[in-house]
């Protein structure tokens, strides 16, 4: 992907990371499935060449096949050095692309750590995330 953490996205950046919305281009937004609209959403945020991207829930009620599809876009952008807050309820993307893992009960922080750390640490994963 050409998009760099100096240069700004241009639309056809776009269309590289989601071929899907070059079919689509003609469509309108509520057209477009789930998975398309958050490709869209990403898509849009980038277009502002950000410093930072705070995604809420880029997974939330996509099929598997797009949750890892979203899984490799957020990779890739993370690759790019661009600084990313991720608010994610599905345990394993988040743990994928993660320099930094979070676990929040209630409003508050209840451990912090590295995913490998989380991933290893059951009592966790079993208290607070129900895996």
């Amino acid at each position: 992907m050409p998009i760099s953490s100096a240069a700004s996205a241009l639309p056809a950046d776009i269309y590289e990371l989601f071929p899907i919305l070059k079919e689509r281009e003609n469509n309108k937004g509520t057209q477009l499935s789930g998975g398309q609209q958050q490709m869209l959403a990403i898509g849009r945020a980038l277009l502002t060449n950000p410093q930072f991207l705070l995604m809420d829930e880029p997974s939330e009620g996509l099929a598997p096949v797009i949750i890892e599809q979203v899984g490799e876009i957020i990779g890739t952008l993370k690759g790019t050095g661009l600084s990313m807050l991720l608010v994610e309820q599905n345990f394993y993307l988040a743990c994928a692309v993660a320099d930094i893992v979070l676990v929040m009960n209630k409003g508050q922080i209840v451990w912090q750590g590295r995913p490998d750390e989380l991933l290893a640490n059951e009592e966790i994963q079993h208290k607070y995330l129900g895996v």
